[in-house]
């Protein structure tokens, strides 16, 4: 049943090229220059050799060693944060300082009402009248 459901679809993938487009000798070579491809013989061949399990220990001891020295520096980093809500101030002060562009004050209605005069303004002109003068 599941090959006559998948035969069904087979024309669908073999899509035919219109030969009096004048593109058609073109994509007929391309087809046929990669119509075998890609080959089994084209794909990596499996790993043979897993290291072995003494190595991977080794490189986790490693990697672990490496981590608690990395703690040990962050550690040792002297925090300067101090109090949330000074720092919060202080962000907004330096915000606030910075001129903003008037495009970004307007607001939600300013900018619907802005979009609005652009569609007005868009209006298509009356059509152009196509009978012959007499």
């Amino acid at each position: 049943m599941l090959s006559a459901s998948a035969s069904a679809c087979a024309p669908s993938f073999a899509p035919r090229t219109d030969p009096a487009s004048p593109i058609a000798p073109r994509v007929q070579a391309l087809v046929d220059a990669n119509r075998h491809y890609p080959r089994w013989e084209d794909f990596p061949a499996a790993p043979t050799a897993l290291p072995a399990a003494a190595q991977v220990a080794a490189q986790v001891r490693a990697l672990e060693t490496q981590g608690g020295a990395l703690g040990g520096e962050v550690s040792r980093i002297e925090w300067t944060l101090g109090d949330a809500e000074v720092l919060a101030a202080e962000t907004r002060a330096q915000v606030e300082a910075v001129p903003v562009s008037p495009d970004s004050a307007r607001t939600q209605a300013e900018i619907d009402a802005f979009a609005q005069s652009l569609r007005d303004r868009a209006k298509a002109p009356p059509p152009i009248d196509r009978r012959p003068i007499e």
